[in-house]
């Protein structure tokens, strides 16, 4: 991964708060760009035992301790404890990047934005996906105009069986927010307004449904994590929604941990001049062109990019953010907070069993 000119990743002290699966992902790539991973918290003795012995790094309990030893933090906590962990950072003169979603609440992340706007430190959410090879070269045809005027998205991460086990974090909504929809599906949300360039959202309709998590009597075939049973299950498996924004260019949504359908990880670009085909999970990006030479006839061109990992590249922007001090322009909180109100949106659209507007 190539930083800027001259710069040493190692100079910038690296702590994470949050080991474990995420945090670690995290932790990896840190050492395989060269940074100085200084060390990391869990309230978890056993997450700091294991993060020890794979990375041969401080583990500490509290976050206070390690924020005096650090330049950066990497929060990778249950998104209900995102607010406590990343304003704290932020409020010491911390950078920070924060793991997707923004919060679990709409009041939430609301308050980590405020601290962000008042701290000396950057504040990056790691929407990686953006970092996508395909996602990269699709975004330089749009600023090149080759699509015209995009006037919809249509966004789906659909899986046929993956619900989390039930009873983590994932599906309690008390520390989610959530359940398929700010999981994965704010993943969706974040491509498909990114691709927009983050127009003004008006309005949401949205059903957020459970159908399969509070059963025993399905095929949890991909469940992944121990499962306590349908008790412990109070967030939804599937989202379909519909977003429109000012000047009528809209997004629909569908995702989901469990469904009776093939799984779906395309996203499809409809402009006025192109349009293109993205699967997020091949990375195999097709663009749809036509023309009138010679004589009337459409043209599909299949796009061939390199592999990225995604989450090395969404470290490097940020680093490079961190060693120049320059103003961030992606992932940026103000862009997070605007997935979040779709979020909140089509919950408050679920409940009440309409479209909601945002500024409701």
């Amino acid at each position: 991964m190539t930083l800027v000119d001259g710069f040493d990743p190692s100079g910038i002290r690296v702590g994470i708060v949050g080991l474990g699966g995420i945090g670690r992902h995290h932790a990896t790539r840190l050492e395989s760009l060269g940074a100085d991973l200084v060390g990391g918290v869990d309230v978890d003795a056993d997450a700091r035992e294991r993060f020890v012995r794979e990375f041969d790094a401080e583990a500490l309990e509290d976050a206070g301790e390690l924020y005096d030893l650090v330049d950066a933090v990497f929060v990778t906590t249950p998104n209900r404890f995102h607010e406590e962990y990343a304003v704290s950072a932020l409020e010491r003169g911390l950078h920070v990047l924060l793991e997707k979603p923004l919060a679990h609440r709409l009041e939430s992340a609301e308050r980590i934005a405020a601290a962000a706007r008042e701290a000396e430190g950057i504040c990056m959410v790691g929407f990686n996906n953006r970092f996508a090879a395909p996602v990269e070269v699709l975004k330089h045809y749009q600023r090149a105009g080759r699509f015209g005027d995009i006037r919809h998205v249509e966004a789906n991460y659909v899986r046929r069986r993956g619900v989390p086990g039930r009873g983590s974090w994932f599906t309690s909504r008390a520390v989610s927010g959530g359940g398929s929809l700010i999981d994965i599906g704010v993943h969706a949300i974040d491509l498909a307004l990114h691709v927009l360039d983050f127009p003004e959202v008006v309005e949401v309709s949205g059903v957020a449904r459970s159908e399969f998590g509070g059963r025993d009597d399905y095929a949890y075939i991909d469940m992944w994590g121990n499962d306590s049973g349908p008790e412990d299950f109070d967030v939804d498996d599937s989202v379909s929604a519909f977003v429109r924004t000012a000047d009528d260019t809209t997004v629909s949504l569908e995702a989901a941990w469990a469904t009776n359908r093939p799984e779906n990880d395309d996203f499809f670009v409809r402009g006025t001049e192109a349009g293109a085909r993205f699967d997020r999970a091949s990375g195999d990006l097709t663009l749809f062109e036509s023309g009138v030479g010679g004589d009337n006839h459409l043209t599909d061109t299949s796009v061939d990019t390199r592999d990225v990992d995604t989450h090395s590249a969404e470290q490097a922007a940020f680093l490079e953010a961190v060693a120049t001090d320059e103003d961030l322009t992606r992932n940026t909180v103000g862009q997070a907070m605007t997935v979040q109100r779709v979020i909140d949106a089509i919950y408050r659209s679920t409940e009440a069993g309409r479209a909601v507007r945002l500024d409701e």
